[in-house]
C-alpha cells in the first residue's frame, strides 16, 4: 500500500433505507468514518469530506487520504524499577510479560530509559512505532461509522452462507472502499470491499465498475442515472418543482412542511423528475387542509396554490424515480391514486356536516382523556370554568369563550380527524362555521392547538385567547398533578410546550394591552394556576402542584430568554418572579442597566449585602436616623430617602429602565459606605441599625431585579 496521498471513496449499497433517517444517516456515516482515520493519522490537513446518501446507499469521499500514516514517536510507561529488574539488573518475569503485553517484546530491556515521578524510577520504552496502515485504520473506521448510525430501528437478517446473522438499518448487498484507483481490502457486514456498485434500480444496465475514488459522483450520473449527493439531489428537485410552478403561475406555498416534504422526497428518488399531475376541481369543496394533508401525507406530492389568494388549485407536483419521453402513464397512475384519496375526504366532510358540532359534545364522556383523570367530556367542563374565568378577568365576552371551550374537542369523534388527527380544531372550525356558531367561537377552535401565540391580543381574539390558555393551564396542572412531569427528554403531554404556549399567551395579552407594563394583574400566573387546580377534585391535585408548575414555567422562560439576552440578566429577573407579561420587558431594562459603568459596584455591593443580611440575628427593623453616626452611612440613607419614590414610581409605570438608571445614582453613597463604615459593629443597636439601613436599600435595589446575579 502506498503512502502517497489519495482520495478514499467508501460506500455501502442497501435495500431502501427510512427516507426520514436518510439525510442524518448519511452524515453520521461520513463523521464516524472521518473521526477514525482522523485518529489514526491517516488523513491529510485541508482533507475534505464529501457525504453521499441515495435512497439505497450510503457513502462518503475524503479527499486527502495517507496509505500509511507517518510514524509515531510513544513513551510507554512500564513499571517502577524495583519491580522489572531483580537484583542482577536483569529483567523480571512480570517486566517481560507487561512488554509482551504491550506489543513491545523486540524491545530489549536493557535499553529501557529511567525516569523519577518525584518518588521512584519507573522503566520507561522509548521509541518510534509504524504509523497505522490504511487498511486497517479504514477497518476499524467501518465498524465505528456502522456501529454510531442513528438507525430508528435495527434490522437482522441473515447472510448468504445460512448462518450468519447480521444487525443493520437495512440488508446490505455490496461495499466499496477505493483508495485513489486501489481496492482496500475491508470487511463490513459480511461483504468485501471491491470496486462494484449499483445504478438506478429501473434506469442503469447491470453492474457499475468505479475506477477510481474521483469517478464516483460523475459514474454514478452516467452510467448509473444516480445523482448519489443528497444535497445536490435536493436543490434539483426544488429547481424543477419552482420551475414547474412558475410555468403554471402557481406556488408551492410558505408552510414549513414544503421543505420537510422535499427533505423526504430527496430521500426517495436517485433521479428526480418533477411532473404536474391534477384532479377534479369538484374536489375543491372540501376544507384545503384536508386535499393538501392527503396528498402531502399519502402521496409525498406537492400541492400548487394561487399566488393571490393562497388558495389550493387542482393542479399538484410529482417527484418520480423515473425520467421519460413520455410520462403519460406516470401521470395519469398518480392521478388515478388520489382520485379515491380525495374522494375518501369529500364523503367524510359531507357525512360530519349532517351532525351539528354541538350534538358531538355528549360523545366526549366515552373518550377517555387519561384514566386519572376521567374523559374529555370531563376535561372540558374542566377548560370552560378556566376560560370563562381568563375571560371575565380580561374584560372579555366569557360566554363566548365557555362556548369555544364547549365545542373544542366536539371533532375529536368525527369521520375526518378519525381519518386524519393531524386535523383536529382545523375541522372543528369548518363544522362549527357551518353550523352558524359566532366567528370568535370559530376562530378559537382554529387557533386552540397553535403551539404559540405570536400577535398582540385584541378584543376580536379574547375568547380565542382566553380558551387557548385555559386548555394549557388545564393540560399543566392536571398532568403534574398526577405526577407526569417531564424528565429528561421525555414529555409525552408536551408539558414544556403548554409552558411556552402560557408564556406567549402573556407576552401578546401585554403587547395588545390587555396587561400593563406597571400592574400585576388582572390575569396573573399565580391566579390562572389556583383557578386551573380548582377544577380538579380535592384529592387529585396535591398541594405541591401549582407552586412546582409555576417553577416550572418561569424555569422555562428562563431558558427560553438566555437564547436572546445575557443569561445574568436573565438570571436577575427571573429570581424575583415578577408577573409573566413584565419578565421580557425587565430582561430588557437589565440588560441596558448593565452597560452602565456603575453597574459593576453596585452588583457587586448588592451581593455583598444580601451575604450580610443573612447574619442578621432575628427580625431586622426600621431605620433610627438618630443613629446614624457616621457621615457616609448618612449620606446613604439620604441617597435611599431620596432615590426610593423617584424609583417606585417609575417601577409602578412600567418604567424598569428608568427605576434602574435611578438606582444607578446611588454608587458613590455605597461606595464610601463600604469604604467607611464597619457593618457588623461591636455595638448590637448600631450593628442592627446599619442593618436596616442595607435592608432598605437592597429593596430598592431588587425592586426590577436581583442585580447581585450581574456580579461577575
Amino acid at each position: 500500500m502506498t503512502t502517497n496521498l489519495n482520495p478514499l471513496l467508501v460506500e455501502l449499497l442497501t435495500e431502501e433505507l427510512p427516507p426520514k433517517a436518510l439525510q442524518k444517516l448519511g452524515q453520521a456515516f461520513a463523521e464516524g468514518l472521518r473521526a477514525t482515520l482522523h485518529k489514526h493519522g491517516l488523513l491529510a490537513d485541508g482533507c475534505d469530506v464529501a457525504a453521499y446518501a441515495t435512497p439505497r446507499r450510503l457513502a462518503v469521499r475524503l479527499s486527502q487520504v495517507r496509505g500509511q500514516a507517518p510514524d509515531q514517536a510513544y513513551a510507554e510507561k512500564l513499571m517502577p524499577v524495583k519491580v522489572g529488574l531483580d537484583a542482577d539488573g536483569k529483567p523480571t518475569p512480570a517486566l517481560l510479560k507487561k512488554l509482551a503485553a504491550k506489543g513491545l517484546d523486540t524491545v530489549d530491556p536493557a535499553q529501557l530509559a529511567r525516569e523519577s515521578d518525584g518518588k521512584q524510577d519507573y522503566l520507561v520504552a522509548r521509541g518510534t512505532a509504524p504509523g497505522a496502515r490504511l487498511a486497517e485504520g479504514l477497518q476499524d473506521g467501518l465498524q465505528a461509522a456502522i456501529d454510531g448510525l442513528p438507525i430508528p430501528k435495527v434490522m437482522r437478517y441473515q447472510l448468504a452462507d445460512g448462518v450468519t446473522t447480521v444487525k443493520f438499518v437495512r440488508p446490505a448487498h455490496s461495499l466499496v472502499a477505493l483508495h485513489g484507483a486501489d481496492v482496500v481490502p475491508v470487511t463490513a457486514l459480511g461483504l468485501s470491499a471491491g470496486r462494484d456498485t449499483q445504478g438506478h434500480r429501473f434506469m442503469a444496465d447491470g453492474a457499475i465498475t468505479l475506477s477510481h475514488a474521483d469517478a464516483y459522483e460523475t459514474t454514478l450520473a452516467e452510467q448509473g442515472r444516480v445523482v448519489a449527493s443528497f444535497e445536490t439531489r435536493r436543490a434539483e428537485i426544488d429547481r424543477q418543482l419552482q420551475e414547474h410552478a412558475a410555468q403554471l403561475g402557481a406556488t408551492l406555498g410558505d408552510d414549513p412542511e414544503v421543505a420537510a416534504l422535499l427533505d423526504e422526497v430527496t430521500a426517495l428518488v436517485e433521479h428526480p423528475t418533477v411532473y404536474v399531475g391534477q384532479f377534479d376541481e369538484q374536489f375543491l369543496q372540501v376544507p384545503q387542509e384536508c386535499l393538501i394533508l392527503t396528498m402531502r401525507l399519502n402521496q409525498k406530492y406537492f400541492p400548487l396554490f394561487d399566488p393571490a389568494t393562497g388558495k389550493l388549485t387542482h393542479r399538484f407536483l410529482i417527484v418520480s424515480n423515473m425520467h421519460t419521453d413520455d410520462p403519460a402513464n406516470i401521470i395519469e397512475g398518480n392521478q388515478r391514486v388520489v382520485r379515491p384519496r380525495l374522494a375518501d375526504a369529500q364523503f367524510f366532510f359531507d357525512t360530519d356536516r349532517k351532525t351539528p358540532l354541538a350534538a358531538r359534545v355528549p360523545q366526549l364522556g366515552s373518550i377517555v382523556y387519561h384514566n386519572k383523570l376521567g374523559t374529555q367530556l370531563e376535561r372540558v367542563e374542566r377548560v370552560r370554568a378556566i376560560a370563562r374565568g381568563v375571560a371575565e378577568q380580561l374584560g372579555g365576552d366569557a360566554a363566548a369563550a365557555d362556548r369555544a371551550a364547549l365545542l373544542a374537542k366536539a371533532d375529536l369523534g368525527t369521520n375526518m380527524v378519525g381519518e386524519f388527527p393531524e386535523l383536529q380544531g382545523i375541522m372543528g372550525a369548518y363544522y362549527a362555521a357551518g353550523d352558524g356558531e359566532p366567528e370568535s367561537v370559530v376562530q378559537a377552535l382554529r387557533g386552540q392547538y397553535r403551539i404559540r401565540l405570536d400577535a398582540p391580543v385584541t378584543p376580536d381574539t379574547l375568547a380565542a385567547t382566553a380558551l387557548f390558555i385555559a386548555e394549557r393551564a388545564e393540560t399543566l396542572v392536571g398532568i403534574w398533578g398526577i405526577g407526569l412531569a417531564p424528565t429528561g427528554e421525555r414529555d409525552p403531554f408536551g408539558l414544556r410546550r403548554a409552558a411556552l404556549g402560557l408564556i406567549s399567551a402573556f407576552e401578546q395579552l401585554a403587547a395588545g394591552g390587555m396587561l400593563a407594563p406597571s400592574a400585576d394583574g388582572p390575569l396573573t400566573l399565580d391566579g390562572l394556576l389556583a383557578l386551573a387546580a380548582g377544577t380538579f377534585a380535592a384529592d387529585k391535585i396535591p398541594a405541591a402542584t401549582v407552586p412546582e408548575v409555576r417553577a416550572f414555567i418561569y424555569e422555562r422562560y428562563r431558558n427560553q430568554l438566555a437564547g436572546d439576552f445575557d443569561r445574568n440578566a436573565v438570571d436577575a429577573v427571573i429570581a424575583v418572579a415578577p408577573p409573566l407579561h413584565q419578565v421580557a420587558a425587565r430582561v430588557r431594562a437589565v440588560t441596558e442597566f448593565g452597560q452602565l459603568p456603575e453597574a459593576a459596584s453596585l452588583a457587586a455591593a448588592n451581593k455583598r449585602i444580601g451575604n450580610l443580611l443573612k447574619k442578621a440575628e432575628g427580625e431586622i427593623g426600621a431605620v433610627d436616623a438618630a443613629r446614624l453616626a457616621e457621615p457616609a452611612e448618612q449620606a446613604l440613607a439620604a441617597a435611599v430617602a431620596a432615590l426610593q419614590p423617584q424609583a417606585q414610581a417609575q417601577l409602578r409605570a412600567g418604567d424598569f429602565a428608568g427605576s434602574l438608571s435611578t438606582l444607578a445614582q446611588a454608587r458613590e453613597p455605597v461606595d464610601a459606605f463600604f469604604a467607611d463604615v464597619m457593618v457588623m459593629a461591636d455595638d448590637p443597636a448600631v450593628r442592627a441599625n446599619r442593618l436596616a439601613l442595607l435592608a432598605q436599600l437592597h429593596g430598592l435595589m431588587n425592586q426590577v431585579a436581583d442585580i447581585s446575579r450581574l456580579a461577575q
